[in-house]
């Protein structure tokens, strides 16, 4: 289970004055710094988040805090604007772009919060796989068995550097991007709690885009709780206070089929252990055959919306800075280029029938449950090593969050390995504009399951 300290704590101790902005983002300075920072990080922002900082602590003195994230430092992932900036994408091609002039829609209002922004972090480049490797800026390595050597574990991607930013307490909370897992997948394998909100949710602009049907912006932090106050900052929403619903009566629908393929011994105990205690709380779990999850691979078979729009996007670069490319994130933008518009247009088809029929799946239950990935973090090195590994890792990792994302769904990714275990997450998911529902309920099991 997550230990990190959550953003509530943190903001009580600066209101009683056992902490000072100015404090907590000199120590998370410091600490990018060091270790993982360097890989963590594709730049810090000391300069800004100083003076941010020392702005905040005059602001909570003065009784004007801004919001519940007044002077907490965050960080946000390196394909988001940052004004003064070059976005880098985890790229090299993007190395001489031309400084962002403004920030994105989503940094613009962190900021209006009165969060601390500390820097942007790396990623899998170009946001396009579940791993997190980066051979260009390096990948920060999983927190989990990190100090037995061999070279450590991946984080999970895109959003690898957003989670070990707060694994490490470079930042109390981290905010990614989610195509297909990117946040979900390094909260599942870093021990941390991942929220993807329905993709129209939260504004894109300013983000360089994957694929602009699926792309989704969400947090990583310690808790339900601090996702839900960082998605309604991002989502310029209401900053209530979240409510737990009953789970006496909480119906989930847990697929058999396709989800639990190839899951391993670690994941299979904590998924098991988690459904036991849900049950015994009285939530009322359905394990059944869900039809339509057998179809998603064959509705994919020609390319999936990343690869078609991930070509569009990419195609004016490829003629002349091909070689700049990460390879396997190259092959699986080449892709893309063999789709041709009736393809795109069958699969946009495809889509809305499989979502109108995964819809009649759920009727009679809330939400869906499953293990957000079947297995554990793989090694670094094994996946380095071999493009065959690191392709099967990267389809099984995928596999379960990117359901969602075809949905256009919701899901929160919930730690629920024992202390010292291998980081695994457990997923719920809800249709799309379930997101109130889905955090509630989130937070409901996570307290049972804590």
């Amino acid at each position: 289970m997550s230990t990190y300290p959550t953003l509530a704590d943190t903001a009580a101790r600066l209101d009683s004055g056992a902490a000072t902005s100015l404090a907590l983002t000199e120590q998370a300075l410091e600490r990018c710094a060091q270790g993982e920072g360097p890989r963590t990080f594709t730049r810090t922002l000391a300069a800004t988040a100083l003076a941010e900082a020392r702005a905040s602590d005059l602001l909570r003195a003065a009784g004007l805090a801004r919001s519940p994230l007044e002077g907490l430092p965050i960080s946000v992932k390196d394909l988001f604007d940052v004004a003064g900036h070059a976005t880098l994408a985890g790229s090299r091609l993007l190395q001489g772009s031309a400084p962002a002039r403004q920030d994105a829609h989503i940094v613009q209002r962190l900021r209006r919060a009165g969060a601390v922004i500390v820097g942007t972090t790396n990623m899998t480049e170009f946001a396009f796989s579940g791993i997190g490797l980066n051979p260009h800026y390096g990948t920060p390595r999983n927190p989990w068995g990190r100090e037995a050597g061999g070279g450590g574990r991946i984080p999970g991607g895109s959003s690898s550097g957003a989670a070990v930013s707060v694994t490490d307490a470079m930042a109390l909370a981290a905010i990614g991007s989610d195509t297909g897992g990117s946040v979900r997948i390094p909260a599942a394998l870093c021990g941390l709690t991942g929220f993807k909100p329905t993709q129209r949710r939260v504004p894109t602009a300013g983000a360089l885009p994957l694929s602009t049907t699926l792309d989704s912006v969400g947090p990583l932090a310690a808790s339900v709780a601090c996702c839900a106050l960082l998605d309604a900052v991002l989502a310029d929403a209401p900053l209530t206070p979240l409510t737990a619903a009953p789970l006496a009566g909480l119906r989930l629908l847990a697929p058999t089929n396709v989800v639990l393929d190839g899951m391993d011994d670690a994941v299979a105990v904590a998924w098991e252990r988690a459904l036991s205690r849900l049950s015994q709380a009285g939530v009322r779990i359905h394990q059944a055959r869900v039809a339509p999850l057998q179809d998603l691979a064959q509705i994919n078979a020609l390319g999936s919306f990343s690869n078609a729009e991930a070509w569009a996007w990419h195609r004016p670069h490829l003629q002349q800075h091909e070689r700049d490319y990460d390879p396997r994130v190259l092959s699986r933008i080449l892709r893309g280029r063999s789709m041709g518009a009736a393809d795109y247009v069958d699969l946009l088809r495809l889509r809305r029938q499989w979502q109108q029929a995964m819809a009649g799946q759920l009727q009679g239950h809330d939400l869906l449950v499953m293990p957000t990935v079947p297995v554990v973090a793989p090694r670094i090195a094994d996946l380095e090593a071999s493009d065959e590994a690191f392709f099967a890792a990267n389809a099984a990792i995928l596999r379960n969050p990117s359901m969602v994302n075809f949905l256009d769904g919701c899901a929160v990714s919930l730690p629920i390995h024992q202390p010292g275990d291998a980081p695994v997450g457990l997923s719920l998911a809800g249709l799309g504009g379930q997101d109130a529902l889905l955090l509630s309920a989130a937070l409901a099991v996570q307290a049972a399951l804590g």
